[in-house]
């Protein structure tokens, strides 16, 4: 059963239990009920808040994670970029290899015997 805490934007709203108004004077006996009232909310916040620290952690350690492969992603497009420069500057000063990745022609020389 879905409380008035599990719906989407009333979660901070305040009741007119957790004002502490009364429309009658309080009794005797309403003492051990609003202390038990009391401590059952302090229970589900304190489990709320393992649950938000839990969350908080799992987030944290995801963006480190995301962190971690986008630095590997950016080192290795570092290395390839660097790797292409290179090969493109020995490629360049071969003499049987064209600047647009084609490849020259042979001189040929007629030999008579």
């Amino acid at each position: 059963m879905r409380g008035i805490n599990n719906l989407k934007g009333l979660h901070a709203l305040r009741t007119m239990d957790s004002t502490k108004r009364r429309s009658i004077p309080r009794i005797q006996t309403s003492i051990y009920l609003d202390m038990y009232m009391l401590n059952t909310e302090k229970t589900r916040l304190l489990r709320e808040d393992e649950r938000l620290g839990a969350r908080r952690y799992a987030i944290r350690k995801r963006l480190e994670e995301i962190e971690q492969e986008m630095n590997k992603l950016q080192e290795a497009e570092t290395d390839e970029s660097t790797v292409k420069a290179r090969t493109n500057r020995i490629l360049s000063k071969h003499p049987y290899i064209q600047k647009d990745g084609g490849k020259k022609e042979w001189k040929k020389i007629p030999l008579n015997y």
